[in-house]
């Protein structure tokens, strides 16, 4: 009988292997994004504009777009590449291969940019079902950037280099004509405070609000180009912590008189100007005034008539900083009510406010985050937003009357969920994955699923993947920390493996979430299947779980999340099949700079970390977010000696390698060469690599080449 037994189970482990083995293996050009085939299928689904009705491609006809009302049982055929290319013969424009990307205006006009190689342009056309026509609306040169249309009158404004111009039909106007270093229509401030453009239409389409930024006074920092034969020095303007910063203004320019004014912000000019919103009416402006020391918000209403100060909203202060997520959205045909998200209360709630009589409403409550707002229905009597109020690692949708409180919870499965709802409110699209879905698209009502509109298959199902076990710990303070650990496909539990903690740990990011493959991403499954058990843990400091277990980074970066990574690393050590000896970092930028912090500060534990793209110093980093978590050297001396990791590399014990990129704008290459200089002068030796020409981390063919040099590096060493 044992025999037998014994024969059995030689038999299953011999099967499982041959299985095992048929199965394909992922490549490093796999993990570096450069082939789709391991990701799961998606599926565009729209709301046509003011009904109930939505387009998608056809699955056996991509180049087939289907309607369908959402109580009907089938689709219909609303446009085919065929129709679209008479169209455009009618027309006499050249022909396309695919349907292109419409964006409707209505159930019969849409709008869609498309390159012309004739006149080597880029227009923008209209299509109209209704009347079976595609027609040019204005062309724009290839050279034109942050172009922003309004609707539904279709101008256009862009910038070319650092002037803003706009479009309407055929006439082009320059709107400014700025000297070197002053920079109109683009995002300032770096990007933060949730800016991601530079333009701003009023709702009437005759005014153009734009950020307008001098940087003369900012310091030059030099980025090498190496592609000419005597390489040349690319300056960028880069105002490190602490000194002087950028002015930025906001003007309005009026279409119609062609007149150009400047919103009288005051001093000081260094301030920054956020969250820009129009009101209704065309008349008023609001920006959010951040003072430089980020922890004072004044939301200001300002005329769009003459650009003086009418009256200040609203105020937000904090003892750690202020970070606002703007804009404000009016509610429909209103334009005295706007709906806020701020942090007032230790998370990111929903918040409603009068312009008249400054009265401000709670709408969201709770310990849990909304992450975004996502519009009112057509009444405007309820707001739709997601938060994580079921858990911190999902997302779900839901609809709140902004009266009576009432909340329903669009979303159903467990996971990461994107939704949204036709126009009559009755009806939603949930796009979303989770650990168990690789990608859903189903048709909704408030009771429930209708309709699975699409469904992917797990493209991983065909490759050597190890598991994914989820898990939590405890911060020393008692907050909760969630994990995630990735097996070898072919693991063993009476082995000992070696362990590479993927580590980032900084503000706005989350690494271990509920879609699919955890948050994990095909690198670190490649990881895995080389052989490594890969870890990773959202330290205190990390997104969307409240002020208390953001902020408490404030002044002294890297310290409480080096301590909760610690709390991970003893909990691997408890596992009996991990090699204790061989535990190992990886990160870039913050996770860069985690990484190497816990080189430096764990050599007992840390083994072997590789680092890219590391903040070494923040002293070397820009205002806008060094500012906020570390406040100015000045102010913040102790701080920065604490963090700063180029005056510890007397500590430094083993196996470390530095990569950077040498025209990173954005953790400037001074970081990691510093560091190299003061491993010099104390007698440690490390290993350095950097890719040339490449910006704050590798992609493109050459990120394969940056997955191996990892993965040969740890295989090496680990």
């Amino acid at each position: 009988m044992r025999k037998s037994l014994l024969l059995l189970t030689l038999f299953c482990i011999s099967i499982t292997s041959i299985f095992a083995q048929e199965k394909k293996m992922l490549t490093p050009m796999d993990a570096a994004y450069q082939n789709r085939s391991v990701y799961p299928v998606g599926k565009s689904v729209k709301w046509l504009p003011n009904t109930d009705k939505f387009v998608f491609a056809d699955n056996e006809n991509p180049n087939n777009l289907m309607v369908q009302d959402a109580t009907a049982k089938s689709a219909t055929v609303l446009l085919t590449l065929d129709q679209v290319n008479s169209y455009l013969n009618q027309a006499e424009m050249d022909s396309v291969k695919r349907m292109p990307n419409l964006t409707w205006l209505d159930a019969n006009k849409a709008y869609y940019y498309s390159y012309d190689k004739t006149n080597n342009c880029i227009n923008l056309n209209l299509l109209n079902i209704k009347e079976n026509t595609i027609s040019k609306v204005t062309s724009l040169p290839t050279n034109a950037e942050n172009y922003t249309i309004t609707t539904p009158s279709l101008k256009v404004a862009y910038t070319i280099d650092n002037n803003l111009y706009y479009a309407n039909g055929d006439n082009h106007v320059q709107v400014t004509d700025n000297p070197e270093n002053v920079v109109a229509g683009q995002s300032v401030h770096r990007n933060e405070f949730a800016i991601n453009g530079g333009i701003f239409w009023s709702p009437d389409g005759n005014k153009l609000a734009y950020y307008n930024m001098d940087e003369n006074m900012v310091t030059d920092y030099p980025l090498v180009d190496i592609t000419e034969r005597v390489a040349t020095s690319k300056p960028i303007k880069y105002p490190m912590a602490g000194m002087t910063s950028h002015e930025v203004k906001l003007h309005i320019y009026d279409l119609t008189s062609e007149s150009d004014l400047i919103i009288k912000t005051g001093e000081p000019t260094d301030q920054y100007l956020t969250s820009i919103t129009w009101n209704p009416d065309n008349e008023k402006i609001y920006i959010g005034i951040l003072n430089r020391g980020q922890n004072h918000l004044q939301f200001n209403e300002y005329s769009a008539i003459d650009g003086n100060y009418i009256q200040t909203i609203f105020e937000d202060n904090d003892d750690q900083y202020v970070e606002p997520v703007g804009p404000a959205h009016f509610l429909p045909n209103n334009n005295k009510e706007f709906v806020w998200l701020a942090q007032r209360d230790g998370f990111y709630h929903i918040w409603k406010h009068n312009v008249e009589t400054k009265e401000a409403k709670q709408i969201t409550k709770g310990d849990f985050v909304v992450t975004a707002f996502e519009g009112f229905d057509k009444k405007g009597d309820n707001v739709y937003y997601i938060s994580t109020e079921v858990s911190p690692l999902e997302r779900h949708f839901y609809k709140h009357n902004i009266k009576n409180g009432k909340k329903v919870k669009i979303s159903k499965e467990h996971g990461t969920h994107s939704v949204k709802p036709s126009a009559s409110g009755k009806y939603f699209i949930d796009t979303y994955s989770s650990t168990d879905v690789a990608n859903n698209v189903d048709l909704m009502n408030l009771n429930g699923m209708m309709k699975r509109l699409h469904e992917a298959a797990d493209p991983l199902k065909e490759y050597n993947i190890g598991t994914i076990e989820l898990g939590t710990l405890e911060a020393e303070d008692g907050q909760t920390l969630y994990t995630r650990l990735i097996k070898p496909y072919n693991f063993d539990p009476n082995k000992k493996y070696p362990v590479i903690i993927y580590v980032y740990g900084g503000p706005h990011a989350q690494l271990i979430t509920d879609d699919w493959t955890a948050g994990a991403g095909i690198y670190l499954h490649y990881l895995s299947q080389e052989g490594f058990i890969v870890f990773s843990l959202d330290n205190r400091g990390s997104a969307d779980r409240g002020e208390a277990f953001e902020q408490v980074i404030h002044r002294q970066c890297g310290q409480a999340e080096m301590r909760d990574q610690k709390v991970g690393i003893d909990y691997l050590k408890s596992l009996p099949y991990v090699d204790a000896d061989r535990i190992g970092t990886d990160g870039w930028s913050y996770g860069g700079f985690m990484s190497t912090n816990m080189k430096i500060n764990y050599p007992e534990d840390v083994k072997v970390s590789t680092a890219g793209g590391p903040v070494m110093d923040w002293k070397y980093y820009e205002i806008m977010y060094g500012e906020r978590y570390m406040d100015t050297p000045e102010e913040n001396p102790e701080g920065y000696e604490l963090t700063s990791l180029e005056n510890k590399t007397d500590k430094l014990e083993g196996k470390l390698m530095i990569i950077h990129c040498t025209t990173d704008p954005v953790v400037l290459w001074q970081h990691s060469l510093v560091f190299v200089e003061n491993c010099i002068h104390n007698g440690k030796q490390l290993d350095y690599f950097v890719y040339p020409g490449h910006d704050h981390n590798v992609y493109g063919p050459d990120r394969a080449h940056l997955v191996t040099k990892i993965t040969e590096y740890f295989k090496t060493n680990l």
